[in-house]
């Protein structure tokens, strides 16, 4: 395997890559956990206030505590919108032709429409798929299935997610390892998103890896999270002896942040490069901004009106979604009834005062960088 170059947008060799490549990115076909807007808001003082205040009157009105689990969010871009948004974001940056390969969360609905459109016509069928592990899970990128047989290999997929099959992981990753124009990438391996500690969860990660090493195709440099943490998988890397990837992890209306230079022309191509071990990352500009800010300016954008939405969900509280005991599941703006509780509207303000020029600017002097990129 050759050692994985790393690049920035400075670098003078960047005219020798014919092609920029934005992997995983999701559309209004994912959905998403409150758990990272909640953790973040409860680090601010005035948003730590708006929330414990909104789950005092939830409990008052109903006898017990709002369960986050049952709300889900989803991004504000559809299909069409997310695959423009990383081909110009590639285009004007980089003056390079563009690769996307879109990856809600088991969903592939997104790519698989997209291919009706002529300009769409050679996206890859992708999804980023949920894999229960131990006590966790983790999150693989698979990227370019066949068309022809897609849909069924979701459904086998996500009867595994759902601990339905009765198929072993081993025989899912051989047979989707046997295509050779599918990619296979472990994203983000060190995030511990379900919460066991963080030492539990690589040794977690570590175990899947080896287990799974001849099934796996790159780790990921992932850019949603920290520099320190994205570090850390270099070791994963030389560890297990396969090549580092991007992934940007959009799900707002940022454009990735980490990204792919090739020579190939077709993502099959890239495929095989990448299979090969040969893999160029881009680290751009936007990714070294203080990773607090970075987040900062996720939520707001989820939380933005957005007139010319694809399915008409204007404001945040339509694209955010509850299902109820009865079973029932309705954004947040039917359940309230066009009045949306007091708290909700000062924990919303308080993050759209944020945008103000003069707070963002002392936001940003005041969010202390804990580490360079390097």
């Amino acid at each position: 395997m050759k050692p994985t170059s790393i690049h920035f947008e400075s670098d003078p060799a960047l005219n020798r890559f014919r092609t920029g490549v934005s992997l995983h990115s999701h559309t209004l076909h994912s959905r998403e956990t409150l758990d990272f807007i909640y953790k973040f808001a409860k680090k601010l003082p005035p948003m730590q206030f708006a929330l414990e205040k909104g789950q005092e009157r939830y409990h008052t009105a109903h006898g017990k505590m709002l369960d986050l689990a049952r709300a889900w969010w989803t991004p504000p871009c559809a299909p069409l919108d997310a695959w423009k948004l990383e081909t110009k974001h590639i285009h004007d940056l980089l003056n390079l032709n563009a690769l996307v390969s879109l990856t809600d969360h088991d969903n592939i609905d997104a790519p698989a429409n997209l291919r009706i459109l002529e300009t769409c016509r050679g996206i890859p069928i992708s999804l980023e798929w949920t894999v229960p592990f131990e006590n966790t899970f983790f999150h693989l990128g698979v990227h370019n299935l066949p068309s022809a047989r897609a849909r069924d290999i979701v459904r086998d997929l996500e009867a595994f997610t759902d601990r339905t099959s009765p198929t072993e992981l081993s025989d899912l990753l051989d047979a989707l390892a046997a295509d050779p124009a599918t990619l296979i990438v472990f994203n983000h391996p060190y995030w511990d998103e379900r919460g066991i500690g963080e030492d539990a969860h690589r040794d977690a990660a570590r175990r899947f890896a080896k287990a799974h090493l001849s099934r796996l195709h790159a780790f990921e440099l992932n850019g949603l999270r920290t520099w320190k943490e994205n570090r850390a998988v270099f070791a994963l890397s030389s560890m297990f002896g396969l090549p580092l990837i991007s992934g940007g992890d959009r799900h707002a209306l940022e454009a990735n942040t980490i990204l792919n230079l090739t020579r190939a022309s077709t993502f099959e191509e890239f495929v095989e490069e990448i299979r090969k071990g040969e893999s160029h990352v881009l680290i751009t500009e936007q990714y070294k901004e203080p990773f607090a800010l970075r987040i900062l300016q996720n939520i707001e954008e989820i939380l933005s009106d957005l007139p010319h939405h694809a399915l008409g969900w204007r404001r945040w509280s339509d694209r955010t979604f509850y299902q109820h005991e009865n079973g029932d599941i309705r954004s947040l703006a039917e359940s309230w009834e066009d009045r949306e509780p007091l708290a909700v509207t000062i924990f919303v303000q308080g993050f759209q005062l944020l945008r103000h020029p003069s707070l963002k600017h002392a936001f940003r002097f005041g969010t202390r960088r804990e580490e360079v990129v390097l």
